[in-house]
């Protein structure tokens, strides 16, 4: 892994300012919405003026749109690792667990996300992570410099597709079909459960996927 110190400061410092208001905002969204957040109280957590947030974030929402940024960047890197050891389904069910694990962590967080991404129009067009930005934010997370700084779908679909070839999948599995069902998955079962019982994400994530994995490949026997 690339030395973070090696760096130039000015980088570094520009990176850890918006780690900085990330870490102000994740913090607060597990008692409040965005909304009820001012802008005021996240630069003073920060130790920035409010000039500087927004030369960082031209509107508050978009701080949002950098939290779903990092916490894709951590989920794929995962999947990347479980891509060592295996391939195929398992490279999705360990994406799906790595995620139940954040969502446990931070429920609030995700609740948040799930109604900012129910607000979009269009997916946002957000500047690549910086060197400095994956280096601080993961500092134990060994060659996240060279995850893909895209979102789940980057590691979905490669995975689907290996799946068809190892034979888990049937051949004439439509994959764009089976996409809108793991979205669905992994949101849906967050506002489901995040509520009532946050615990119960990963257990329900599990059975999930076996039933869509059934289901796939029950179709394809009918066919």
């Amino acid at each position: 892994m690339p030395e973070v110190n090696k760096i130039p400061l000015r980088e570094r410092k520009y990176a850890q300012t918006k780690l900085n208001l990330r870490q102000a905002v994740s913090e607060r969204l597990e008692t409040r919405t965005l909304d009820d957040i001012p802008v005021k109280e996240l630069c003073d957590a920060a130790l920035v003026s409010e000039a500087t947030f927004f030369n960082y974030f031209p509107r508050k929402a978009d701080l949002i749109n950098y939290l779903i940024q990092l916490w894709t960047m951590e989920v794929n890197w995962h999947g990347q690792q479980a891509a060592r050891n295996g391939a195929g389904l398992a490279v999705i069910e360990a994406i799906f667990e790595r995620a139940a694990v954040q969502i446990q962590r931070h429920p609030g967080l995700m609740g948040e996300i799930i109604a900012h991404q129910g607000r979009l129009r269009e997916r946002p067009r957000l500047p690549d992570l910086t060197l400095a930005e994956r280096l601080l934010a993961f500092p134990e997370l060994d060659g996240i410099e060279n995850t893909p700084d895209k979102g789940i779908e980057s590691v979905l679909v490669p995975s689907l597709q290996e799946a068809v070839h190892l034979e888990e999948l049937p051949p004439n599995t439509h994959m764009n079909t089976v996409m809108v069902a793991l979205v669905s998955i992994f949101f849906g079962v967050p506002l489901a459960l995040r509520v009532a019982s946050p615990q119960g994400i990963g257990g329900m994530y599990k059975q999930q996927l076996q039933v869509l994995w059934a289901g796939v490949r029950g179709v394809a026997t009918k066919r």
